[in-house]
């Protein structure tokens, strides 16, 4: 696919407050803006995990290229489920919660659900799917799990872990991107753009 020339100076929003997404891409030489969409994500349901991640996204891309300041923007978001006994787990909402959680996700291994959705609003073109990587829990014991629920970390990400932070050396492997557990699949992005019209090598930042 061939690039469009003006889209190098189109603005990249980012519909999400995650430092981590944030920081994806701009390793990968974007400078996307941050507008966080405000959806309550309670507020939604799917038949799957897969489908709400992708239903979640979706909502929190339409929210923000709905407003002015994303006008001609091409907006990105995404949303991350950890997918454990067939249930979507979220951030926990406590200590408690996420003490219990990593307790059962120990020597265990589940599929983290991340849904990605880009709209151009220029052109009014969009396309949303979800991706998946399989991660696979190491077992660290009562003492470790307390310490790093004493952290906060896991109270702030999907499935109260991550792989960028204090809990990686609790996480044995991944099979699959690591990005998307991150909480952004740059592969998948690419994919999504293409399908707007727009190569994602137009999206890096010049050098002068």
């Amino acid at each position: 696919m061939t690039g469009n020339p003006s889209a190098a100076a189109r603005t990249l929003v980012l519909a999400s407050a995650s430092p981590a997404r944030l920081g994806l891409l701009r390793q990968a030489g974007m400078a996307p803006r941050v507008i966080v969409s405000g959806v309550d994500e309670d507020a939604l349901t799917a038949d799957s995990p897969a489908e709400l991640a992708r239903v979640l996204a979706e909502a929190k891309a339409a929210a923000v290229a709905a407003r002015p300041e994303a006008a001609g923007a091409l907006v990105v978001g995404c949303d991350s489920v950890l997918e454990l006994d067939g249930q979507a787990l979220g951030k926990p909402a406590d200590a408690e919660e996420a003490t219990a959680r990593w307790k059962s996700m120990r020597g265990r291994s589940g599929v983290l659900r991340t849904g990605h959705c880009v709209i151009d609003t220029a052109s009014g073109h969009r396309a949303a799917t979800t991706a998946s990587t399989t991660v696979r829990f190491g077992e660290p014991t009562d003492a470790e799990v307390a310490a790093y629920v004493a952290t906060g970390e896991p109270l702030h990400v999907a499935g109260a872990f991550t792989l960028d932070g204090r809990s990686a050396p609790f996480v044995e492997g991944i099979d699959g991107d690591a990005g998307n557990v991150i909480g952004l699949s740059l592969p998948t992005l690419r994919a999504l753009l293409a399908e707007v019209g727009v190569a994602i090598t137009d999206l890096w930042v010049r050098e002068a």
